[in-house]
């Protein structure tokens, strides 16, 4: 399926990946109608830094509320799912709310997906339900470990979205991305936290466990990967991952970072960003095999280049004002 000239529904349009898509989507033609989590400051999140077009509606609710779901679903052609609650840390304080948004959110959306007749619903997951490696690289056959109550939510979610191409034939595809960064990203995540300590002028950069490795995306890649799967016949029932097929330790990873910068800094662990023992996903490593097989996408960033990206834009004083570089928030 061409998406140019398609209606499309972005949920979770207002968070880091999902702004990013909506902007991809504009660029292809499509008519995006973009969701944005429901908030009485009348803010659209990061929506709010893209200029205005005409292809671009945006919309404010809660995927909680399946009444809502049905309407903003009508005449929808696709729908990328992105709407979660994704902090890990949070999910240790408050799980509850993981499985409202995350578990019967989706059910919202794939209920409503069926009965306005949706062509085609990409739901995201994440490379956190494998937890830690068990073999690499991890293709999609890999178990699932819910080590943390957010990746339990999400496996349940992901089966959920699935149960719906098998009980009704709802053509779903699940995407699972491994880790993307890039602008806008939320510095609890480990490149951002790094990248916007540095550029705020401090010398002794917070850090957790610097010991995990993981296969880092830069966000463009992820949105084409989107686009990939949902214009690709042969991906509807299917979990793939969007991979680079490539691991790098956090200290290394860091240490990349500080050479980019031209920065003498030093990095100091902060027992408050470090996850239980047993919930640390110590090693992930993802197989873009299948991915490249059904659709032929390959990703266009390395590592260093994807970094660059990211710390140009968060030189920028408009953009560094949005972090709390002081404050480690869940």
């Amino acid at each position: 399926m061409d998406l140019k000239n398609k209606k499309i529904l972005v949920t979770g349009a207002d968070g880091f990946i999902g702004s990013h898509l909506v902007e991809t989507l504009l660029n292809k033609g499509c008519e995006v109608l973009a969701l944005n989590y429901y908030n009485s400051f009348n803010s659209w999140g990061w929506l709010d830094q893209i200029p205005s077009n005409k292809n671009l509606q945006v919309i404010s609710g809660d995927i909680r509320d399946p009444h809502f779901c049905k309407e903003i679903t009508k005449g929808v052609d696709v729908i990328f799912h992105l709407a979660a609650l994704i902090a890990i840390p949070y999910s240790y304080v408050a799980p509850d709310s993981y499985v409202d948004t995350n578990v019967k959110g989706t059910l919202n959306i794939c209920q409503a997906a069926k009965e306005n007749g949706v062509k085609r619903v990409i739901h995201t997951s994440t490379s956190e339900v494998y937890g830690t490696a068990l073999y690499v690289p991890i293709d999609e056959k890999h178990p699932m470990q819910p080590q943390s109550p957010y990746s339990a939510s999400k496996i349940g979610a992901d089966a959920m979205a699935m149960s719906f191409y098998l009980s009704f034939e709802l053509a779903v595809s699940i995407a699972r991305p491994f880790n993307t960064f890039g602008p806008r990203q939320s510095a609890r995540a480990i490149i951002p936290t790094i990248i916007s300590q540095i550029a705020a002028g401090n010398k002794e950069i917070l850090v957790g466990d610097i010991t995990p490795t993981r296969d880092f995306n830069y966000v463009s890649d992820t949105c084409e990967g989107f686009i990939a799967i949902a214009e690709s016949e042969k991906t509807i029932g299917k979990t793939i991952n969007i991979a680079s097929n490539y691991e790098v330790s956090v200290e290394d990873t860091f240490l990349m970072i500080k050479k980019i910068m031209d920065s003498v800094v030093n990095f100091v662990q902060d027992p408050t960003r470090m996850r239980p023992k047993n919930s640390e996903v110590q090693r992930l490593w993802g197989d873009n095999s299948l991915i490249k097989s059904l659709t032929g996408f390959e990703t266009k960033y390395t590592l260093e280049k994807g970094l660059i990206e990211t710390i140009d834009w968060f030189k920028k004083p408009e953009n560094l004002r949005n972090y709390k570089t002081n404050i480690y928030n869940v």
